[in-house]
């Protein structure tokens, strides 16, 4: 029942028809990542982490920004995988900030392992009532001589449950709001790790208890009331690759449709040849264009240099993720009652694409991070 010819064939790529926007070590990255082979089944998220540490792709948390390299690596991961593309992501997220803010000795000590894949990183900044308002996050940290005793709860942390440490955001200064909070590098050990976060979609993800866990002050991350700016820079770094994954996961719904609606038959013909579906497929197409377009923009804008791609990144992550959910929904109807059979592709898809509307900053964030950006330069022009 289910049709394997699409997965036989490989993700194509942005590289194949936007040659333009690339280098030609993206090129060779490309031509990579369509060889690269993940364990079978993608059950084993530890396993996978590893084959990505053995196909070089983490070193790109610790080489110089590439944001067009890491939306590659996610455009490549998401059309085969969803769970497969968040587990890198969130291992850059645990992983970047050691590289970027980290002194010399904890980037010896921690990224080797990470970087190689042997060691699991996550995320921890998300409380229960501090999601997109990071400066309300109520997890402590007070300091005890040589030490810091962490206490709260995180939740929505993704890798949580297979990782072997953290950077956890706690503030050492509750009085000072967000400029009392600081970053630590959190061994697993030091916390309690509960998976009670069942998804719509197979995710490695649970909430942290800290109970007076003990971190060493030599495992701080920058300077005590560094962490708002540790955190901000680190999901700046990969907003814009959030709208790669999106893409992706469009690119293989569409894939997907345009098999079934050429194989399928129906009152005497293919599927592909009614116009409405037709219709569906030219809408989606175009979409999925356009969503590559401002995310390649966006990523190009930063490689080059820009001071600032607020506006442009909150664009291509708001409209690649919206096109997507309407691109994979399209895709799933083409494909009729087979369409909601779970182990099919455009099924699976139409599950992992609802998240990325929300994380790393919903819709209706992005919205306002938008109009404010014009109104702000309106503003300044009178």
């Amino acid at each position: 029942m289910i049709d394997r010819a699409v997965e036989a064939r490989g993700p194509g790529l942005s590289t194949d028809d936007l040659g333009f926007l690339f280098g030609p070590a993206h090129q060779q990255l490309a031509t990579q990542l369509r060889a690269l082979k993940l364990p079978e089944g993608h059950d084993d998220d530890a396993a996978i982490v590893r084959a990505l540490g053995d196909a070089g792709l983490l070193q790109y948390f610790a080489r110089p920004v590439d944001v067009r390299a890491l939306c590659l690596i996610r455009e490549a991961l998401a059309w085969w995988s969803g769970n497969a593309d968040s587990l890198f992501a969130v291992q850059g997220l645990g992983t970047w900030p050691i590289h970027a803010f980290g002194t010399e000795e904890q980037k010896q000590r921690w990224l080797p392992a990470a970087l190689s894949g042997a060691s699991v990183s996550a995320f921890g900044l998300t409380e229960p009532e501090a999601g997109t308002d990071v400066a309300s996050l109520q997890t402590v940290a007070v300091r005890h001589g040589d030490e810091w005793r962490l206490t709260g709860r995180k939740t929505f942390i993704s890798n949580a449950p297979i990782a072997d440490r953290m950077v956890v955001f706690a503030n050492a200064d509750p009085s000072k709001g967000r400029k009392g909070i600081t970053a630590f590098i959190v061994r697993a050990s030091a916390l309690k790790v509960v998976r009670d976060l069942p998804l719509v979609a197979d995710h490695s993800i649970g909430s942290l208890v800290l109970e007076d866990s003990v971190v060493p002050d030599t495992d701080r991350l920058g300077a005590v009331g560094d962490g708002f700016k540790i955190a901000m820079s680190t999901l700046d770094q990969f907003r814009v690759t959030v709208g790669a994954a999106a893409v992706g996961m469009a690119r293989r719904a569409l894939d997907e449709a345009v098999r079934r609606t050429t194989v399928r038959k129906q009152f005497g013909k293919e599927l592909a040849e009614f116009q409405q579906v037709q219709a569906y497929l030219a809408d989606s197409v175009a979409e999925l264009d356009a969503a590559r377009l401002l995310v390649l923009r966006a990523a190009r804008l930063r490689d080059d240099g820009a001071a600032s791609i607020t506006q442009e990144a909150a664009i291509a992550k708001m409209f690649a993720t919206e096109a997507a959910q309407r691109i994979i929904d399209r895709c799933l109807q083409l494909h009729g009652g087979l369409g909601v059979v779970r182990g099919v592709a455009v099924e699976r898809l139409y599950r992992e694409i609802r998240a990325l509307r929300i994380y790393e900053g919903t819709t209706e964030i992005q919205k306002v991070v938008i109009a404010t950006r014009m109104i702000q330069g309106e503003k300044q022009r009178a």
